[in-house]
């Protein structure tokens, strides 16, 4: 119930009627929302970007929903690059630790205290 009301909080979901004395109805557009709001952070997209996004929810800005959609797909790629390459380096401190022998610095933690 907090992430419904923190939804409303950021203008992601209207607050529904609340009867005095009662609890809040939500109705099957407010379910919508909330799914749609959910499907999107599950692709990578912020609240501010949801937000946006909800903006063009009446089907007629199909070009700016899709101008959001490949900054965010650039974002995915350069974050699927940098990750890459702190596999391949963390791969190759891991070998070098794992050939170590005697008492000789560790390779891995003599690479961090030399990296800026």
């Amino acid at each position: 119930m907090e992430t419904i009301r923190f939804y409303q909080r950021k203008g992601l979901l209207p607050e529904p009627d609340k009867p005095y004395g009662s609890i809040r109805r939500y109705d099957e557009t407010d379910v919508t929302r909330v799914r749609f709001v959910k499907s999107a952070q599950r692709l990578g997209f912020s609240l501010d970007e949801i937000a946006e996004l909800l903006k063009l929810e009446d089907g007629t800005h199909c070009d700016e929903a899709r101008r959001l959609a490949e900054h965010k797909l650039t974002d995915v790629r350069q974050k699927l690059s940098d990750l890459a390459r702190i596999e391949s380096v963390l791969a190759t401190l891991v070998s070098q630790c794992r050939a170590v022998t005697g008492r000789v610095n560790c390779p891995m933690i003599a690479s961090l205290q030399k990296t800026p």
